[in-house]
């Protein structure tokens, strides 16, 4: 790794520690303030679900904006626009307005599809073998996020009258900062083999490789079963079980913080597990939540359940995220990573859009088995290419 890739790598990780302090936010207060504003209980999740919905309609934007305007000025562009949404979320809470609050969580998720490209800016800054430290690197700025973010919503909840409108000033400071951080970015050196008069391949060709298909299997199955949970969490815990707000808190405090503090290890667990080892730990941590929720509904059964959840997902994303990049050539990795991530948040948008409805009409644990079918399909793949992406998975170092 050069000089300037340890720079990128470590500049990019306090970036999105700031500028992803938002999702955390939303993850925590989203559902609570739909209960308040909603004209129904049964839509007191839809802000979560836009701000998915927003993030699985901002990839192809967000890498096409990139491809032609550079990583730098693209990630700059977009936090712009999470200014302009934390704005627009403080006015909708002024005048008591859902919709134009669920409008402000769709435009923070079109800002996090951005965001979601910072990984890739640091895996293209370093060599392919160091690929998989950097996108550890990455996901450690997310412990940070996920002390801040909900920090951030509880300090700024009695800022104003208006409650949780303090809470979004806050965050659009976060933004601007991390915009401020960004200018001293140095643009990562083009991949070798490209050109800007270069072709990529057609998608079909990119998607026989079977190492591919493992690579954006992983990563969905991992935000699927994880937003599903997670989502339906604070309504169980704060409005169903009749848990405290601040246990409440500290729950989603302690997911976001599993999601990310597996980053510090995951560069040693690659090379004594393999990725297809990391894969099966996190599918053995999801079933470690289901059988945890199934038996206990107490503040510290939650945080178990949550936990687990956070750590399964940071294997199977971590992993997926180091396996894409050696999937396809040089000059295919806009249309390969847009692919991918259009289909992690494609799915991640529909469990959103669906764990409110299904909290609301199903026990926990019936929620909890749901989550089965997904980590079953994703055993199925793992055993069924097994041999085939076994020569892109040798050591990552």
């Amino acid at each position: 790794m050069t000089n300037s890739g340890f720079f990128n790598v470590w500049l990019l990780a306090v970036c999105n520690a700031l500028a992803f302090s938002a999702t955390p936010l939303i993850m925590l207060v989203g559902s609570l303030i739909g209960t308040e504003l909603a004209p129904s209980t049964d839509w007191a999740t839809l802000p979560i679900a836009t701000m998915v919905v927003g993030t699985a309609m901002g990839i192809l934007p967000a890498t096409n904006v990139m491809k032609y305007l550079g990583r730098k000025m693209g990630l700059l562009l977009f936090i712009g626009l999470g200014v302009i949404s934390c704005a627009l979320a403080s006015y909708a809470l002024t005048v008591s307005h859902f919709f134009l609050f669920c409008f402000s969580s769709l435009l923070l998720g079109v800002t996090n599809a951005a965001l979601q490209q910072i990984r890739f800016v640091a895996i293209e800054s370093v060599a392919l073998n160091k690929s998989a430290t950097a996108a550890s690197v990455i996901m450690c700025g997310g412990i940070a996020s996920a002390v801040l973010g909900p920090e951030l919503a509880v300090i700024g909840r009695f800022f104003t009258k208006v409650e949780y409108q303090g809470s979004f000033w806050l965050v659009a400071g976060t933004f601007i900062l991390a915009g401020a951080l960004l200018l001293f970015l140095r643009s990562p050196k083009p991949v070798v083999g490209t050109s800007k008069t270069s072709k990529a391949r057609a998608l079909g060709d990119i998607l026989e490789n079977p190492a591919f298909l493992l690579a954006v299997g992983s990563a969905t199955v991992g935000f699927l079963v994880m937003t599903f949970v997670m989502t339906g969490t604070p309504i169980s815990m704060h409005h169903h079980m009749g848990h405290s707000l601040e246990d409440t808190k500290w729950v989603i405090q302690a997911h976001i913080a599993a999601m990310f503090l597996p980053s510090l290890v995951t560069p040693w667990l690659f090379r004594w597990l393999g990725i297809q080892g990391v894969m099966l730990a996190g599918l053995c941590c999801y079933g470690l939540t289901i059988v945890v929720g199934l038996l206990d509904n107490s503040v510290m059964g939650y945080w178990y359940q949550l936990v687990a959840l956070g750590v399964g997902w940071n294997f199977l994303f971590v992993s997926g995220t180091a396996l894409l990049p050696r999937t396809y050539l040089p000059g295919d990795q806009y249309k390969a990573q847009g692919v991918n991530d259009l289909t992690v948040f494609s799915f991640q948008a529909i469990a959103s859009l669906t764990a409110g409805f299904a909290v609301s009409m199903v026990s926990w644990q019936t929620l909890l088995l749901v989550c089965l079918i997904p980590i079953v399909l994703l055993v199925l793949l793992l055993v069924k290419i097994r041999w085939a992406v076994k020569p892109a998975c040798r050591p990552l170092v």
